[in-house]
């Protein structure tokens, strides 16, 4: 079944809205210094992601690949770069973005045990960790109960945001607009800061380009994508802008920096006696997201096996339950390991720097293409000037937290240079000794057996 405008859309608003505009907005804040500051980085950091949306509907179309940034690299640089994209987003992207929403979801839940102090480190990672299992086991278990729990919590996240939203109306039509005096005051002006606070906020709109993964499946893509883009995008952004305005309105600049659970503090200032409501819709919300984001991950690196770029026992599944098993434990392992880190917004700032650096990388790729190869069909074809200032936007949000958050940048550098060396000894290498061939198929071997599993491509053929 094609996708039509109207789907586009929903699946869209769908994949943006997630977990970040419920454990965001303190980091966005923390870093810009100000109201003022903050609500203009959540509408730019909207702009910024309707701007790459825009450029990345040229590239989906030029290149009607399934794999995302993955066939977009490749195309463009090669294995070497892409294989490095396969790299960072398998131990990197996709493991922070559900740990972050796995210790979203735990903090939530708990918040309400402990109203008048935070919740206990070892509470909140068990708790994350308990839920990553779990979700990893349904989702081995069966498809139609991983789409059951999507259709149960999808629709909880946009009522808690209605709850806040209207909350804030009220509380601002009878007159509390004395966190607005003066917007701009302890306004940070640095600009590694800056950047900073546009990865928390940008965090929050990732998923902006998951419309490209689904190209072939869109009816007329060559009009509904730009469409389809144009229309959600804004409607994100407004929902963002607005929440963000009633958590100012109600609670002062200090709540918000003291609170890791933001939406619940608003709920116990605003809702007396059903503010439990607010911590129980967010952690369905954060519940399905990670459902959600744990089925599609699992799939996201099936490409890359095919090509031979990842294990070849990350393309099998199992032949009873058409689950991707050995998938969904490897990347259950990894989360499991990213939640012991205590600080979120540190991997917040990991995933947004590494995922900022790649995307710079493939919209530099639509540019060089444009002049390498202007021959290629480009069914969508942007003006020159939107992917040159995107790239600008890239850079800015890839060099100047350098200066300011050094080891974190140090660290997600390092680790994408540990993957040259993978390359060429596991890919590049093609002489390979017979006891590394052998070891490669035993693994392989025994992970089907354990798991009862086939090769994908066996599967589908």
């Amino acid at each position: 079944m094609k996708l039509s405008l109207r789907d586009s859309v929903i699946f869209n608003i769908g994949a943006v809205i997630g977990s970040g505009i419920f454990i965001a907005p303190k980091g966005v804040l923390y870093y810009s210094g100000s109201i003022g500051l903050s609500l203009i980085v959540w509408t730019l950091s909207g702009l910024i992601s309707a701007l790459g949306s825009i450029c990345y509907t040229e590239l989906g179309t030029m290149i009607p690949k399934s794999g995302g940034d993955y066939a977009y690299i490749s195309e463009a640089f090669g294995p070497l770069p892409a294989f490095l994209y396969l790299w960072v987003a398998l131990f990197i992207l996709v493991p922070t973005g559900n740990a972050i929403t796995a210790i979203t979801f735990a903090q939530y839940i708990l918040q309400p045990l402990w109203p008048t102090c935070q919740p206990p480190y070892e509470a909140v990672r068990l708790l994350a960790a308990a839920t990553t299992c779990i979700l990893t086991v349904i989702n081995c278990y069966n498809v139609k109960w991983v789409t059951r729990v999507q259709d149960v919590f999808t629709a909880t996240k946009i009522f808690a945001l209605c709850i806040i939203v209207i909350a804030g109306i009220y509380y601002l039509c009878i007159g509390h607009v004395e966190h607005f005096a003066d917007p701009f005051a302890e306004t940070n002006t640095k600009p590694g800061f800056i950047a900073i606070a546009f990865y928390s906020g940008l965090f929050s709109y990732s998923g902006w380009n998951y419309l490209n993964y689904v190209t072939e499946e869109l009816k007329d893509p060559y009009q509904n994508l730009p469409r389809a883009i144009c229309i959600s995008l804004p409607i994100v952004t407004i929902t963002y802008v607005v929440t963000n305005i009633a958590y100012f309105v109600v609670l002062s600049r200090e709540e918000i920096l003291a609170s890791n659970a933001v939406a619940v503090t608003f709920g116990d200032k605003m809702l007396g006696g059903f503010s439990f409501l607010m911590p129980v819709f967010v952690a369905c919300s954060t519940f399905g997201s990670l459902n959600g984001a744990i089925f599609a991950s699992s799939r996201l690196f099936f490409v890359g096996a095919r090509q031979g770029h990842l294990p070849r026992a990350i393309a099998l599944i199992n032949v009873k339950r058409l689950t991707p098993i050995p998938s969904l434990i490897f990347m259950c392992l990894i989360t499991l390991f990213l939640t012991i880190i205590e600080d979120v917004y540190v991997l917040i700032n990991y995933v947004s720097f590494v995922e900022s650096l790649f995307i710079m990388i493939s919209v530099t790729g639509l540019i060089w293409m444009r002049y390498k190869r202007p021959e290629m069909a480009r069914p969508i074809r942007v003006p020159m000037v939107l992917p040159v200032l995107f790239f600008i936007i890239c850079a800015f949000l890839v060099t100047f937290p350098c200066y300011v958050t050094p080891v974190e940048v140090g660290v997600g550098l390092a680790f994408i240079l540990c993957g040259i060396p993978v390359y060429y000894a596991t890919i590049a290498w093609t002489n390979k000794p017979a006891w590394m061939v052998k070891s490669y198929d035993n693994f392989t071997n025994a992970c089907a057996k354990l798991f009862v599993c086939v090769p994908e491509q066996a599967h589908t053929s």
